[in-house]
């Protein structure tokens, strides 16, 4: 099995900065691509940024040019480096690791983390 784990929400104020960290562990191979996701109440889970284990992104136009994603490979952790919050932003943050579990195997399984909620005050 595989975990995933999110660390480094919190309360923040309107411009301020917070980093988000989130570790896999557990049955892995390799993790082709790690990403974060947002959900506000009462909307679907909408996605923030992604990278690929090249180091490839993907961000959100809400987002771009005030978020940066990162990964360390060795660790198979994900960061978010976010500035510039706004009130909108506020929301619990998922990550996501698509994982592959064996060298022989191509299929990539999605795992998810628990949340942590982020909140901006204005």
């Amino acid at each position: 099995q595989v975990q995933v784990v999110e660390s480094g929400g919190g309360l923040v104020q309107a411009g301020g900065s917070l980093r988000l960290s989130c570790a896999a562990s557990g049955s892995i191979f390799s993790i082709p691509v790690m990403g974060w996701y947002r959900q506000l109440p009462g909307k679907q889970r909408e996605l923030v940024a992604s990278i690929t284990s090249g180091g490839s992104t993907n961000y959100a136009d809400s987002v771009k040019g005030r978020f940066t994603i990162s990964r360390d490979n060795a660790k198979n952790t994900v960061y978010l480096q976010m500035t510039g919050l706004k009130p909108e932003d506020t929301a619990v943050y998922y990550c996501n690791a698509d994982v592959r579990t064996e060298r022989w195997q191509t299929t990539q399984y999605r795992y998810w983390g628990q949340g942590t909620q982020v909140t901006v005050s204005s």
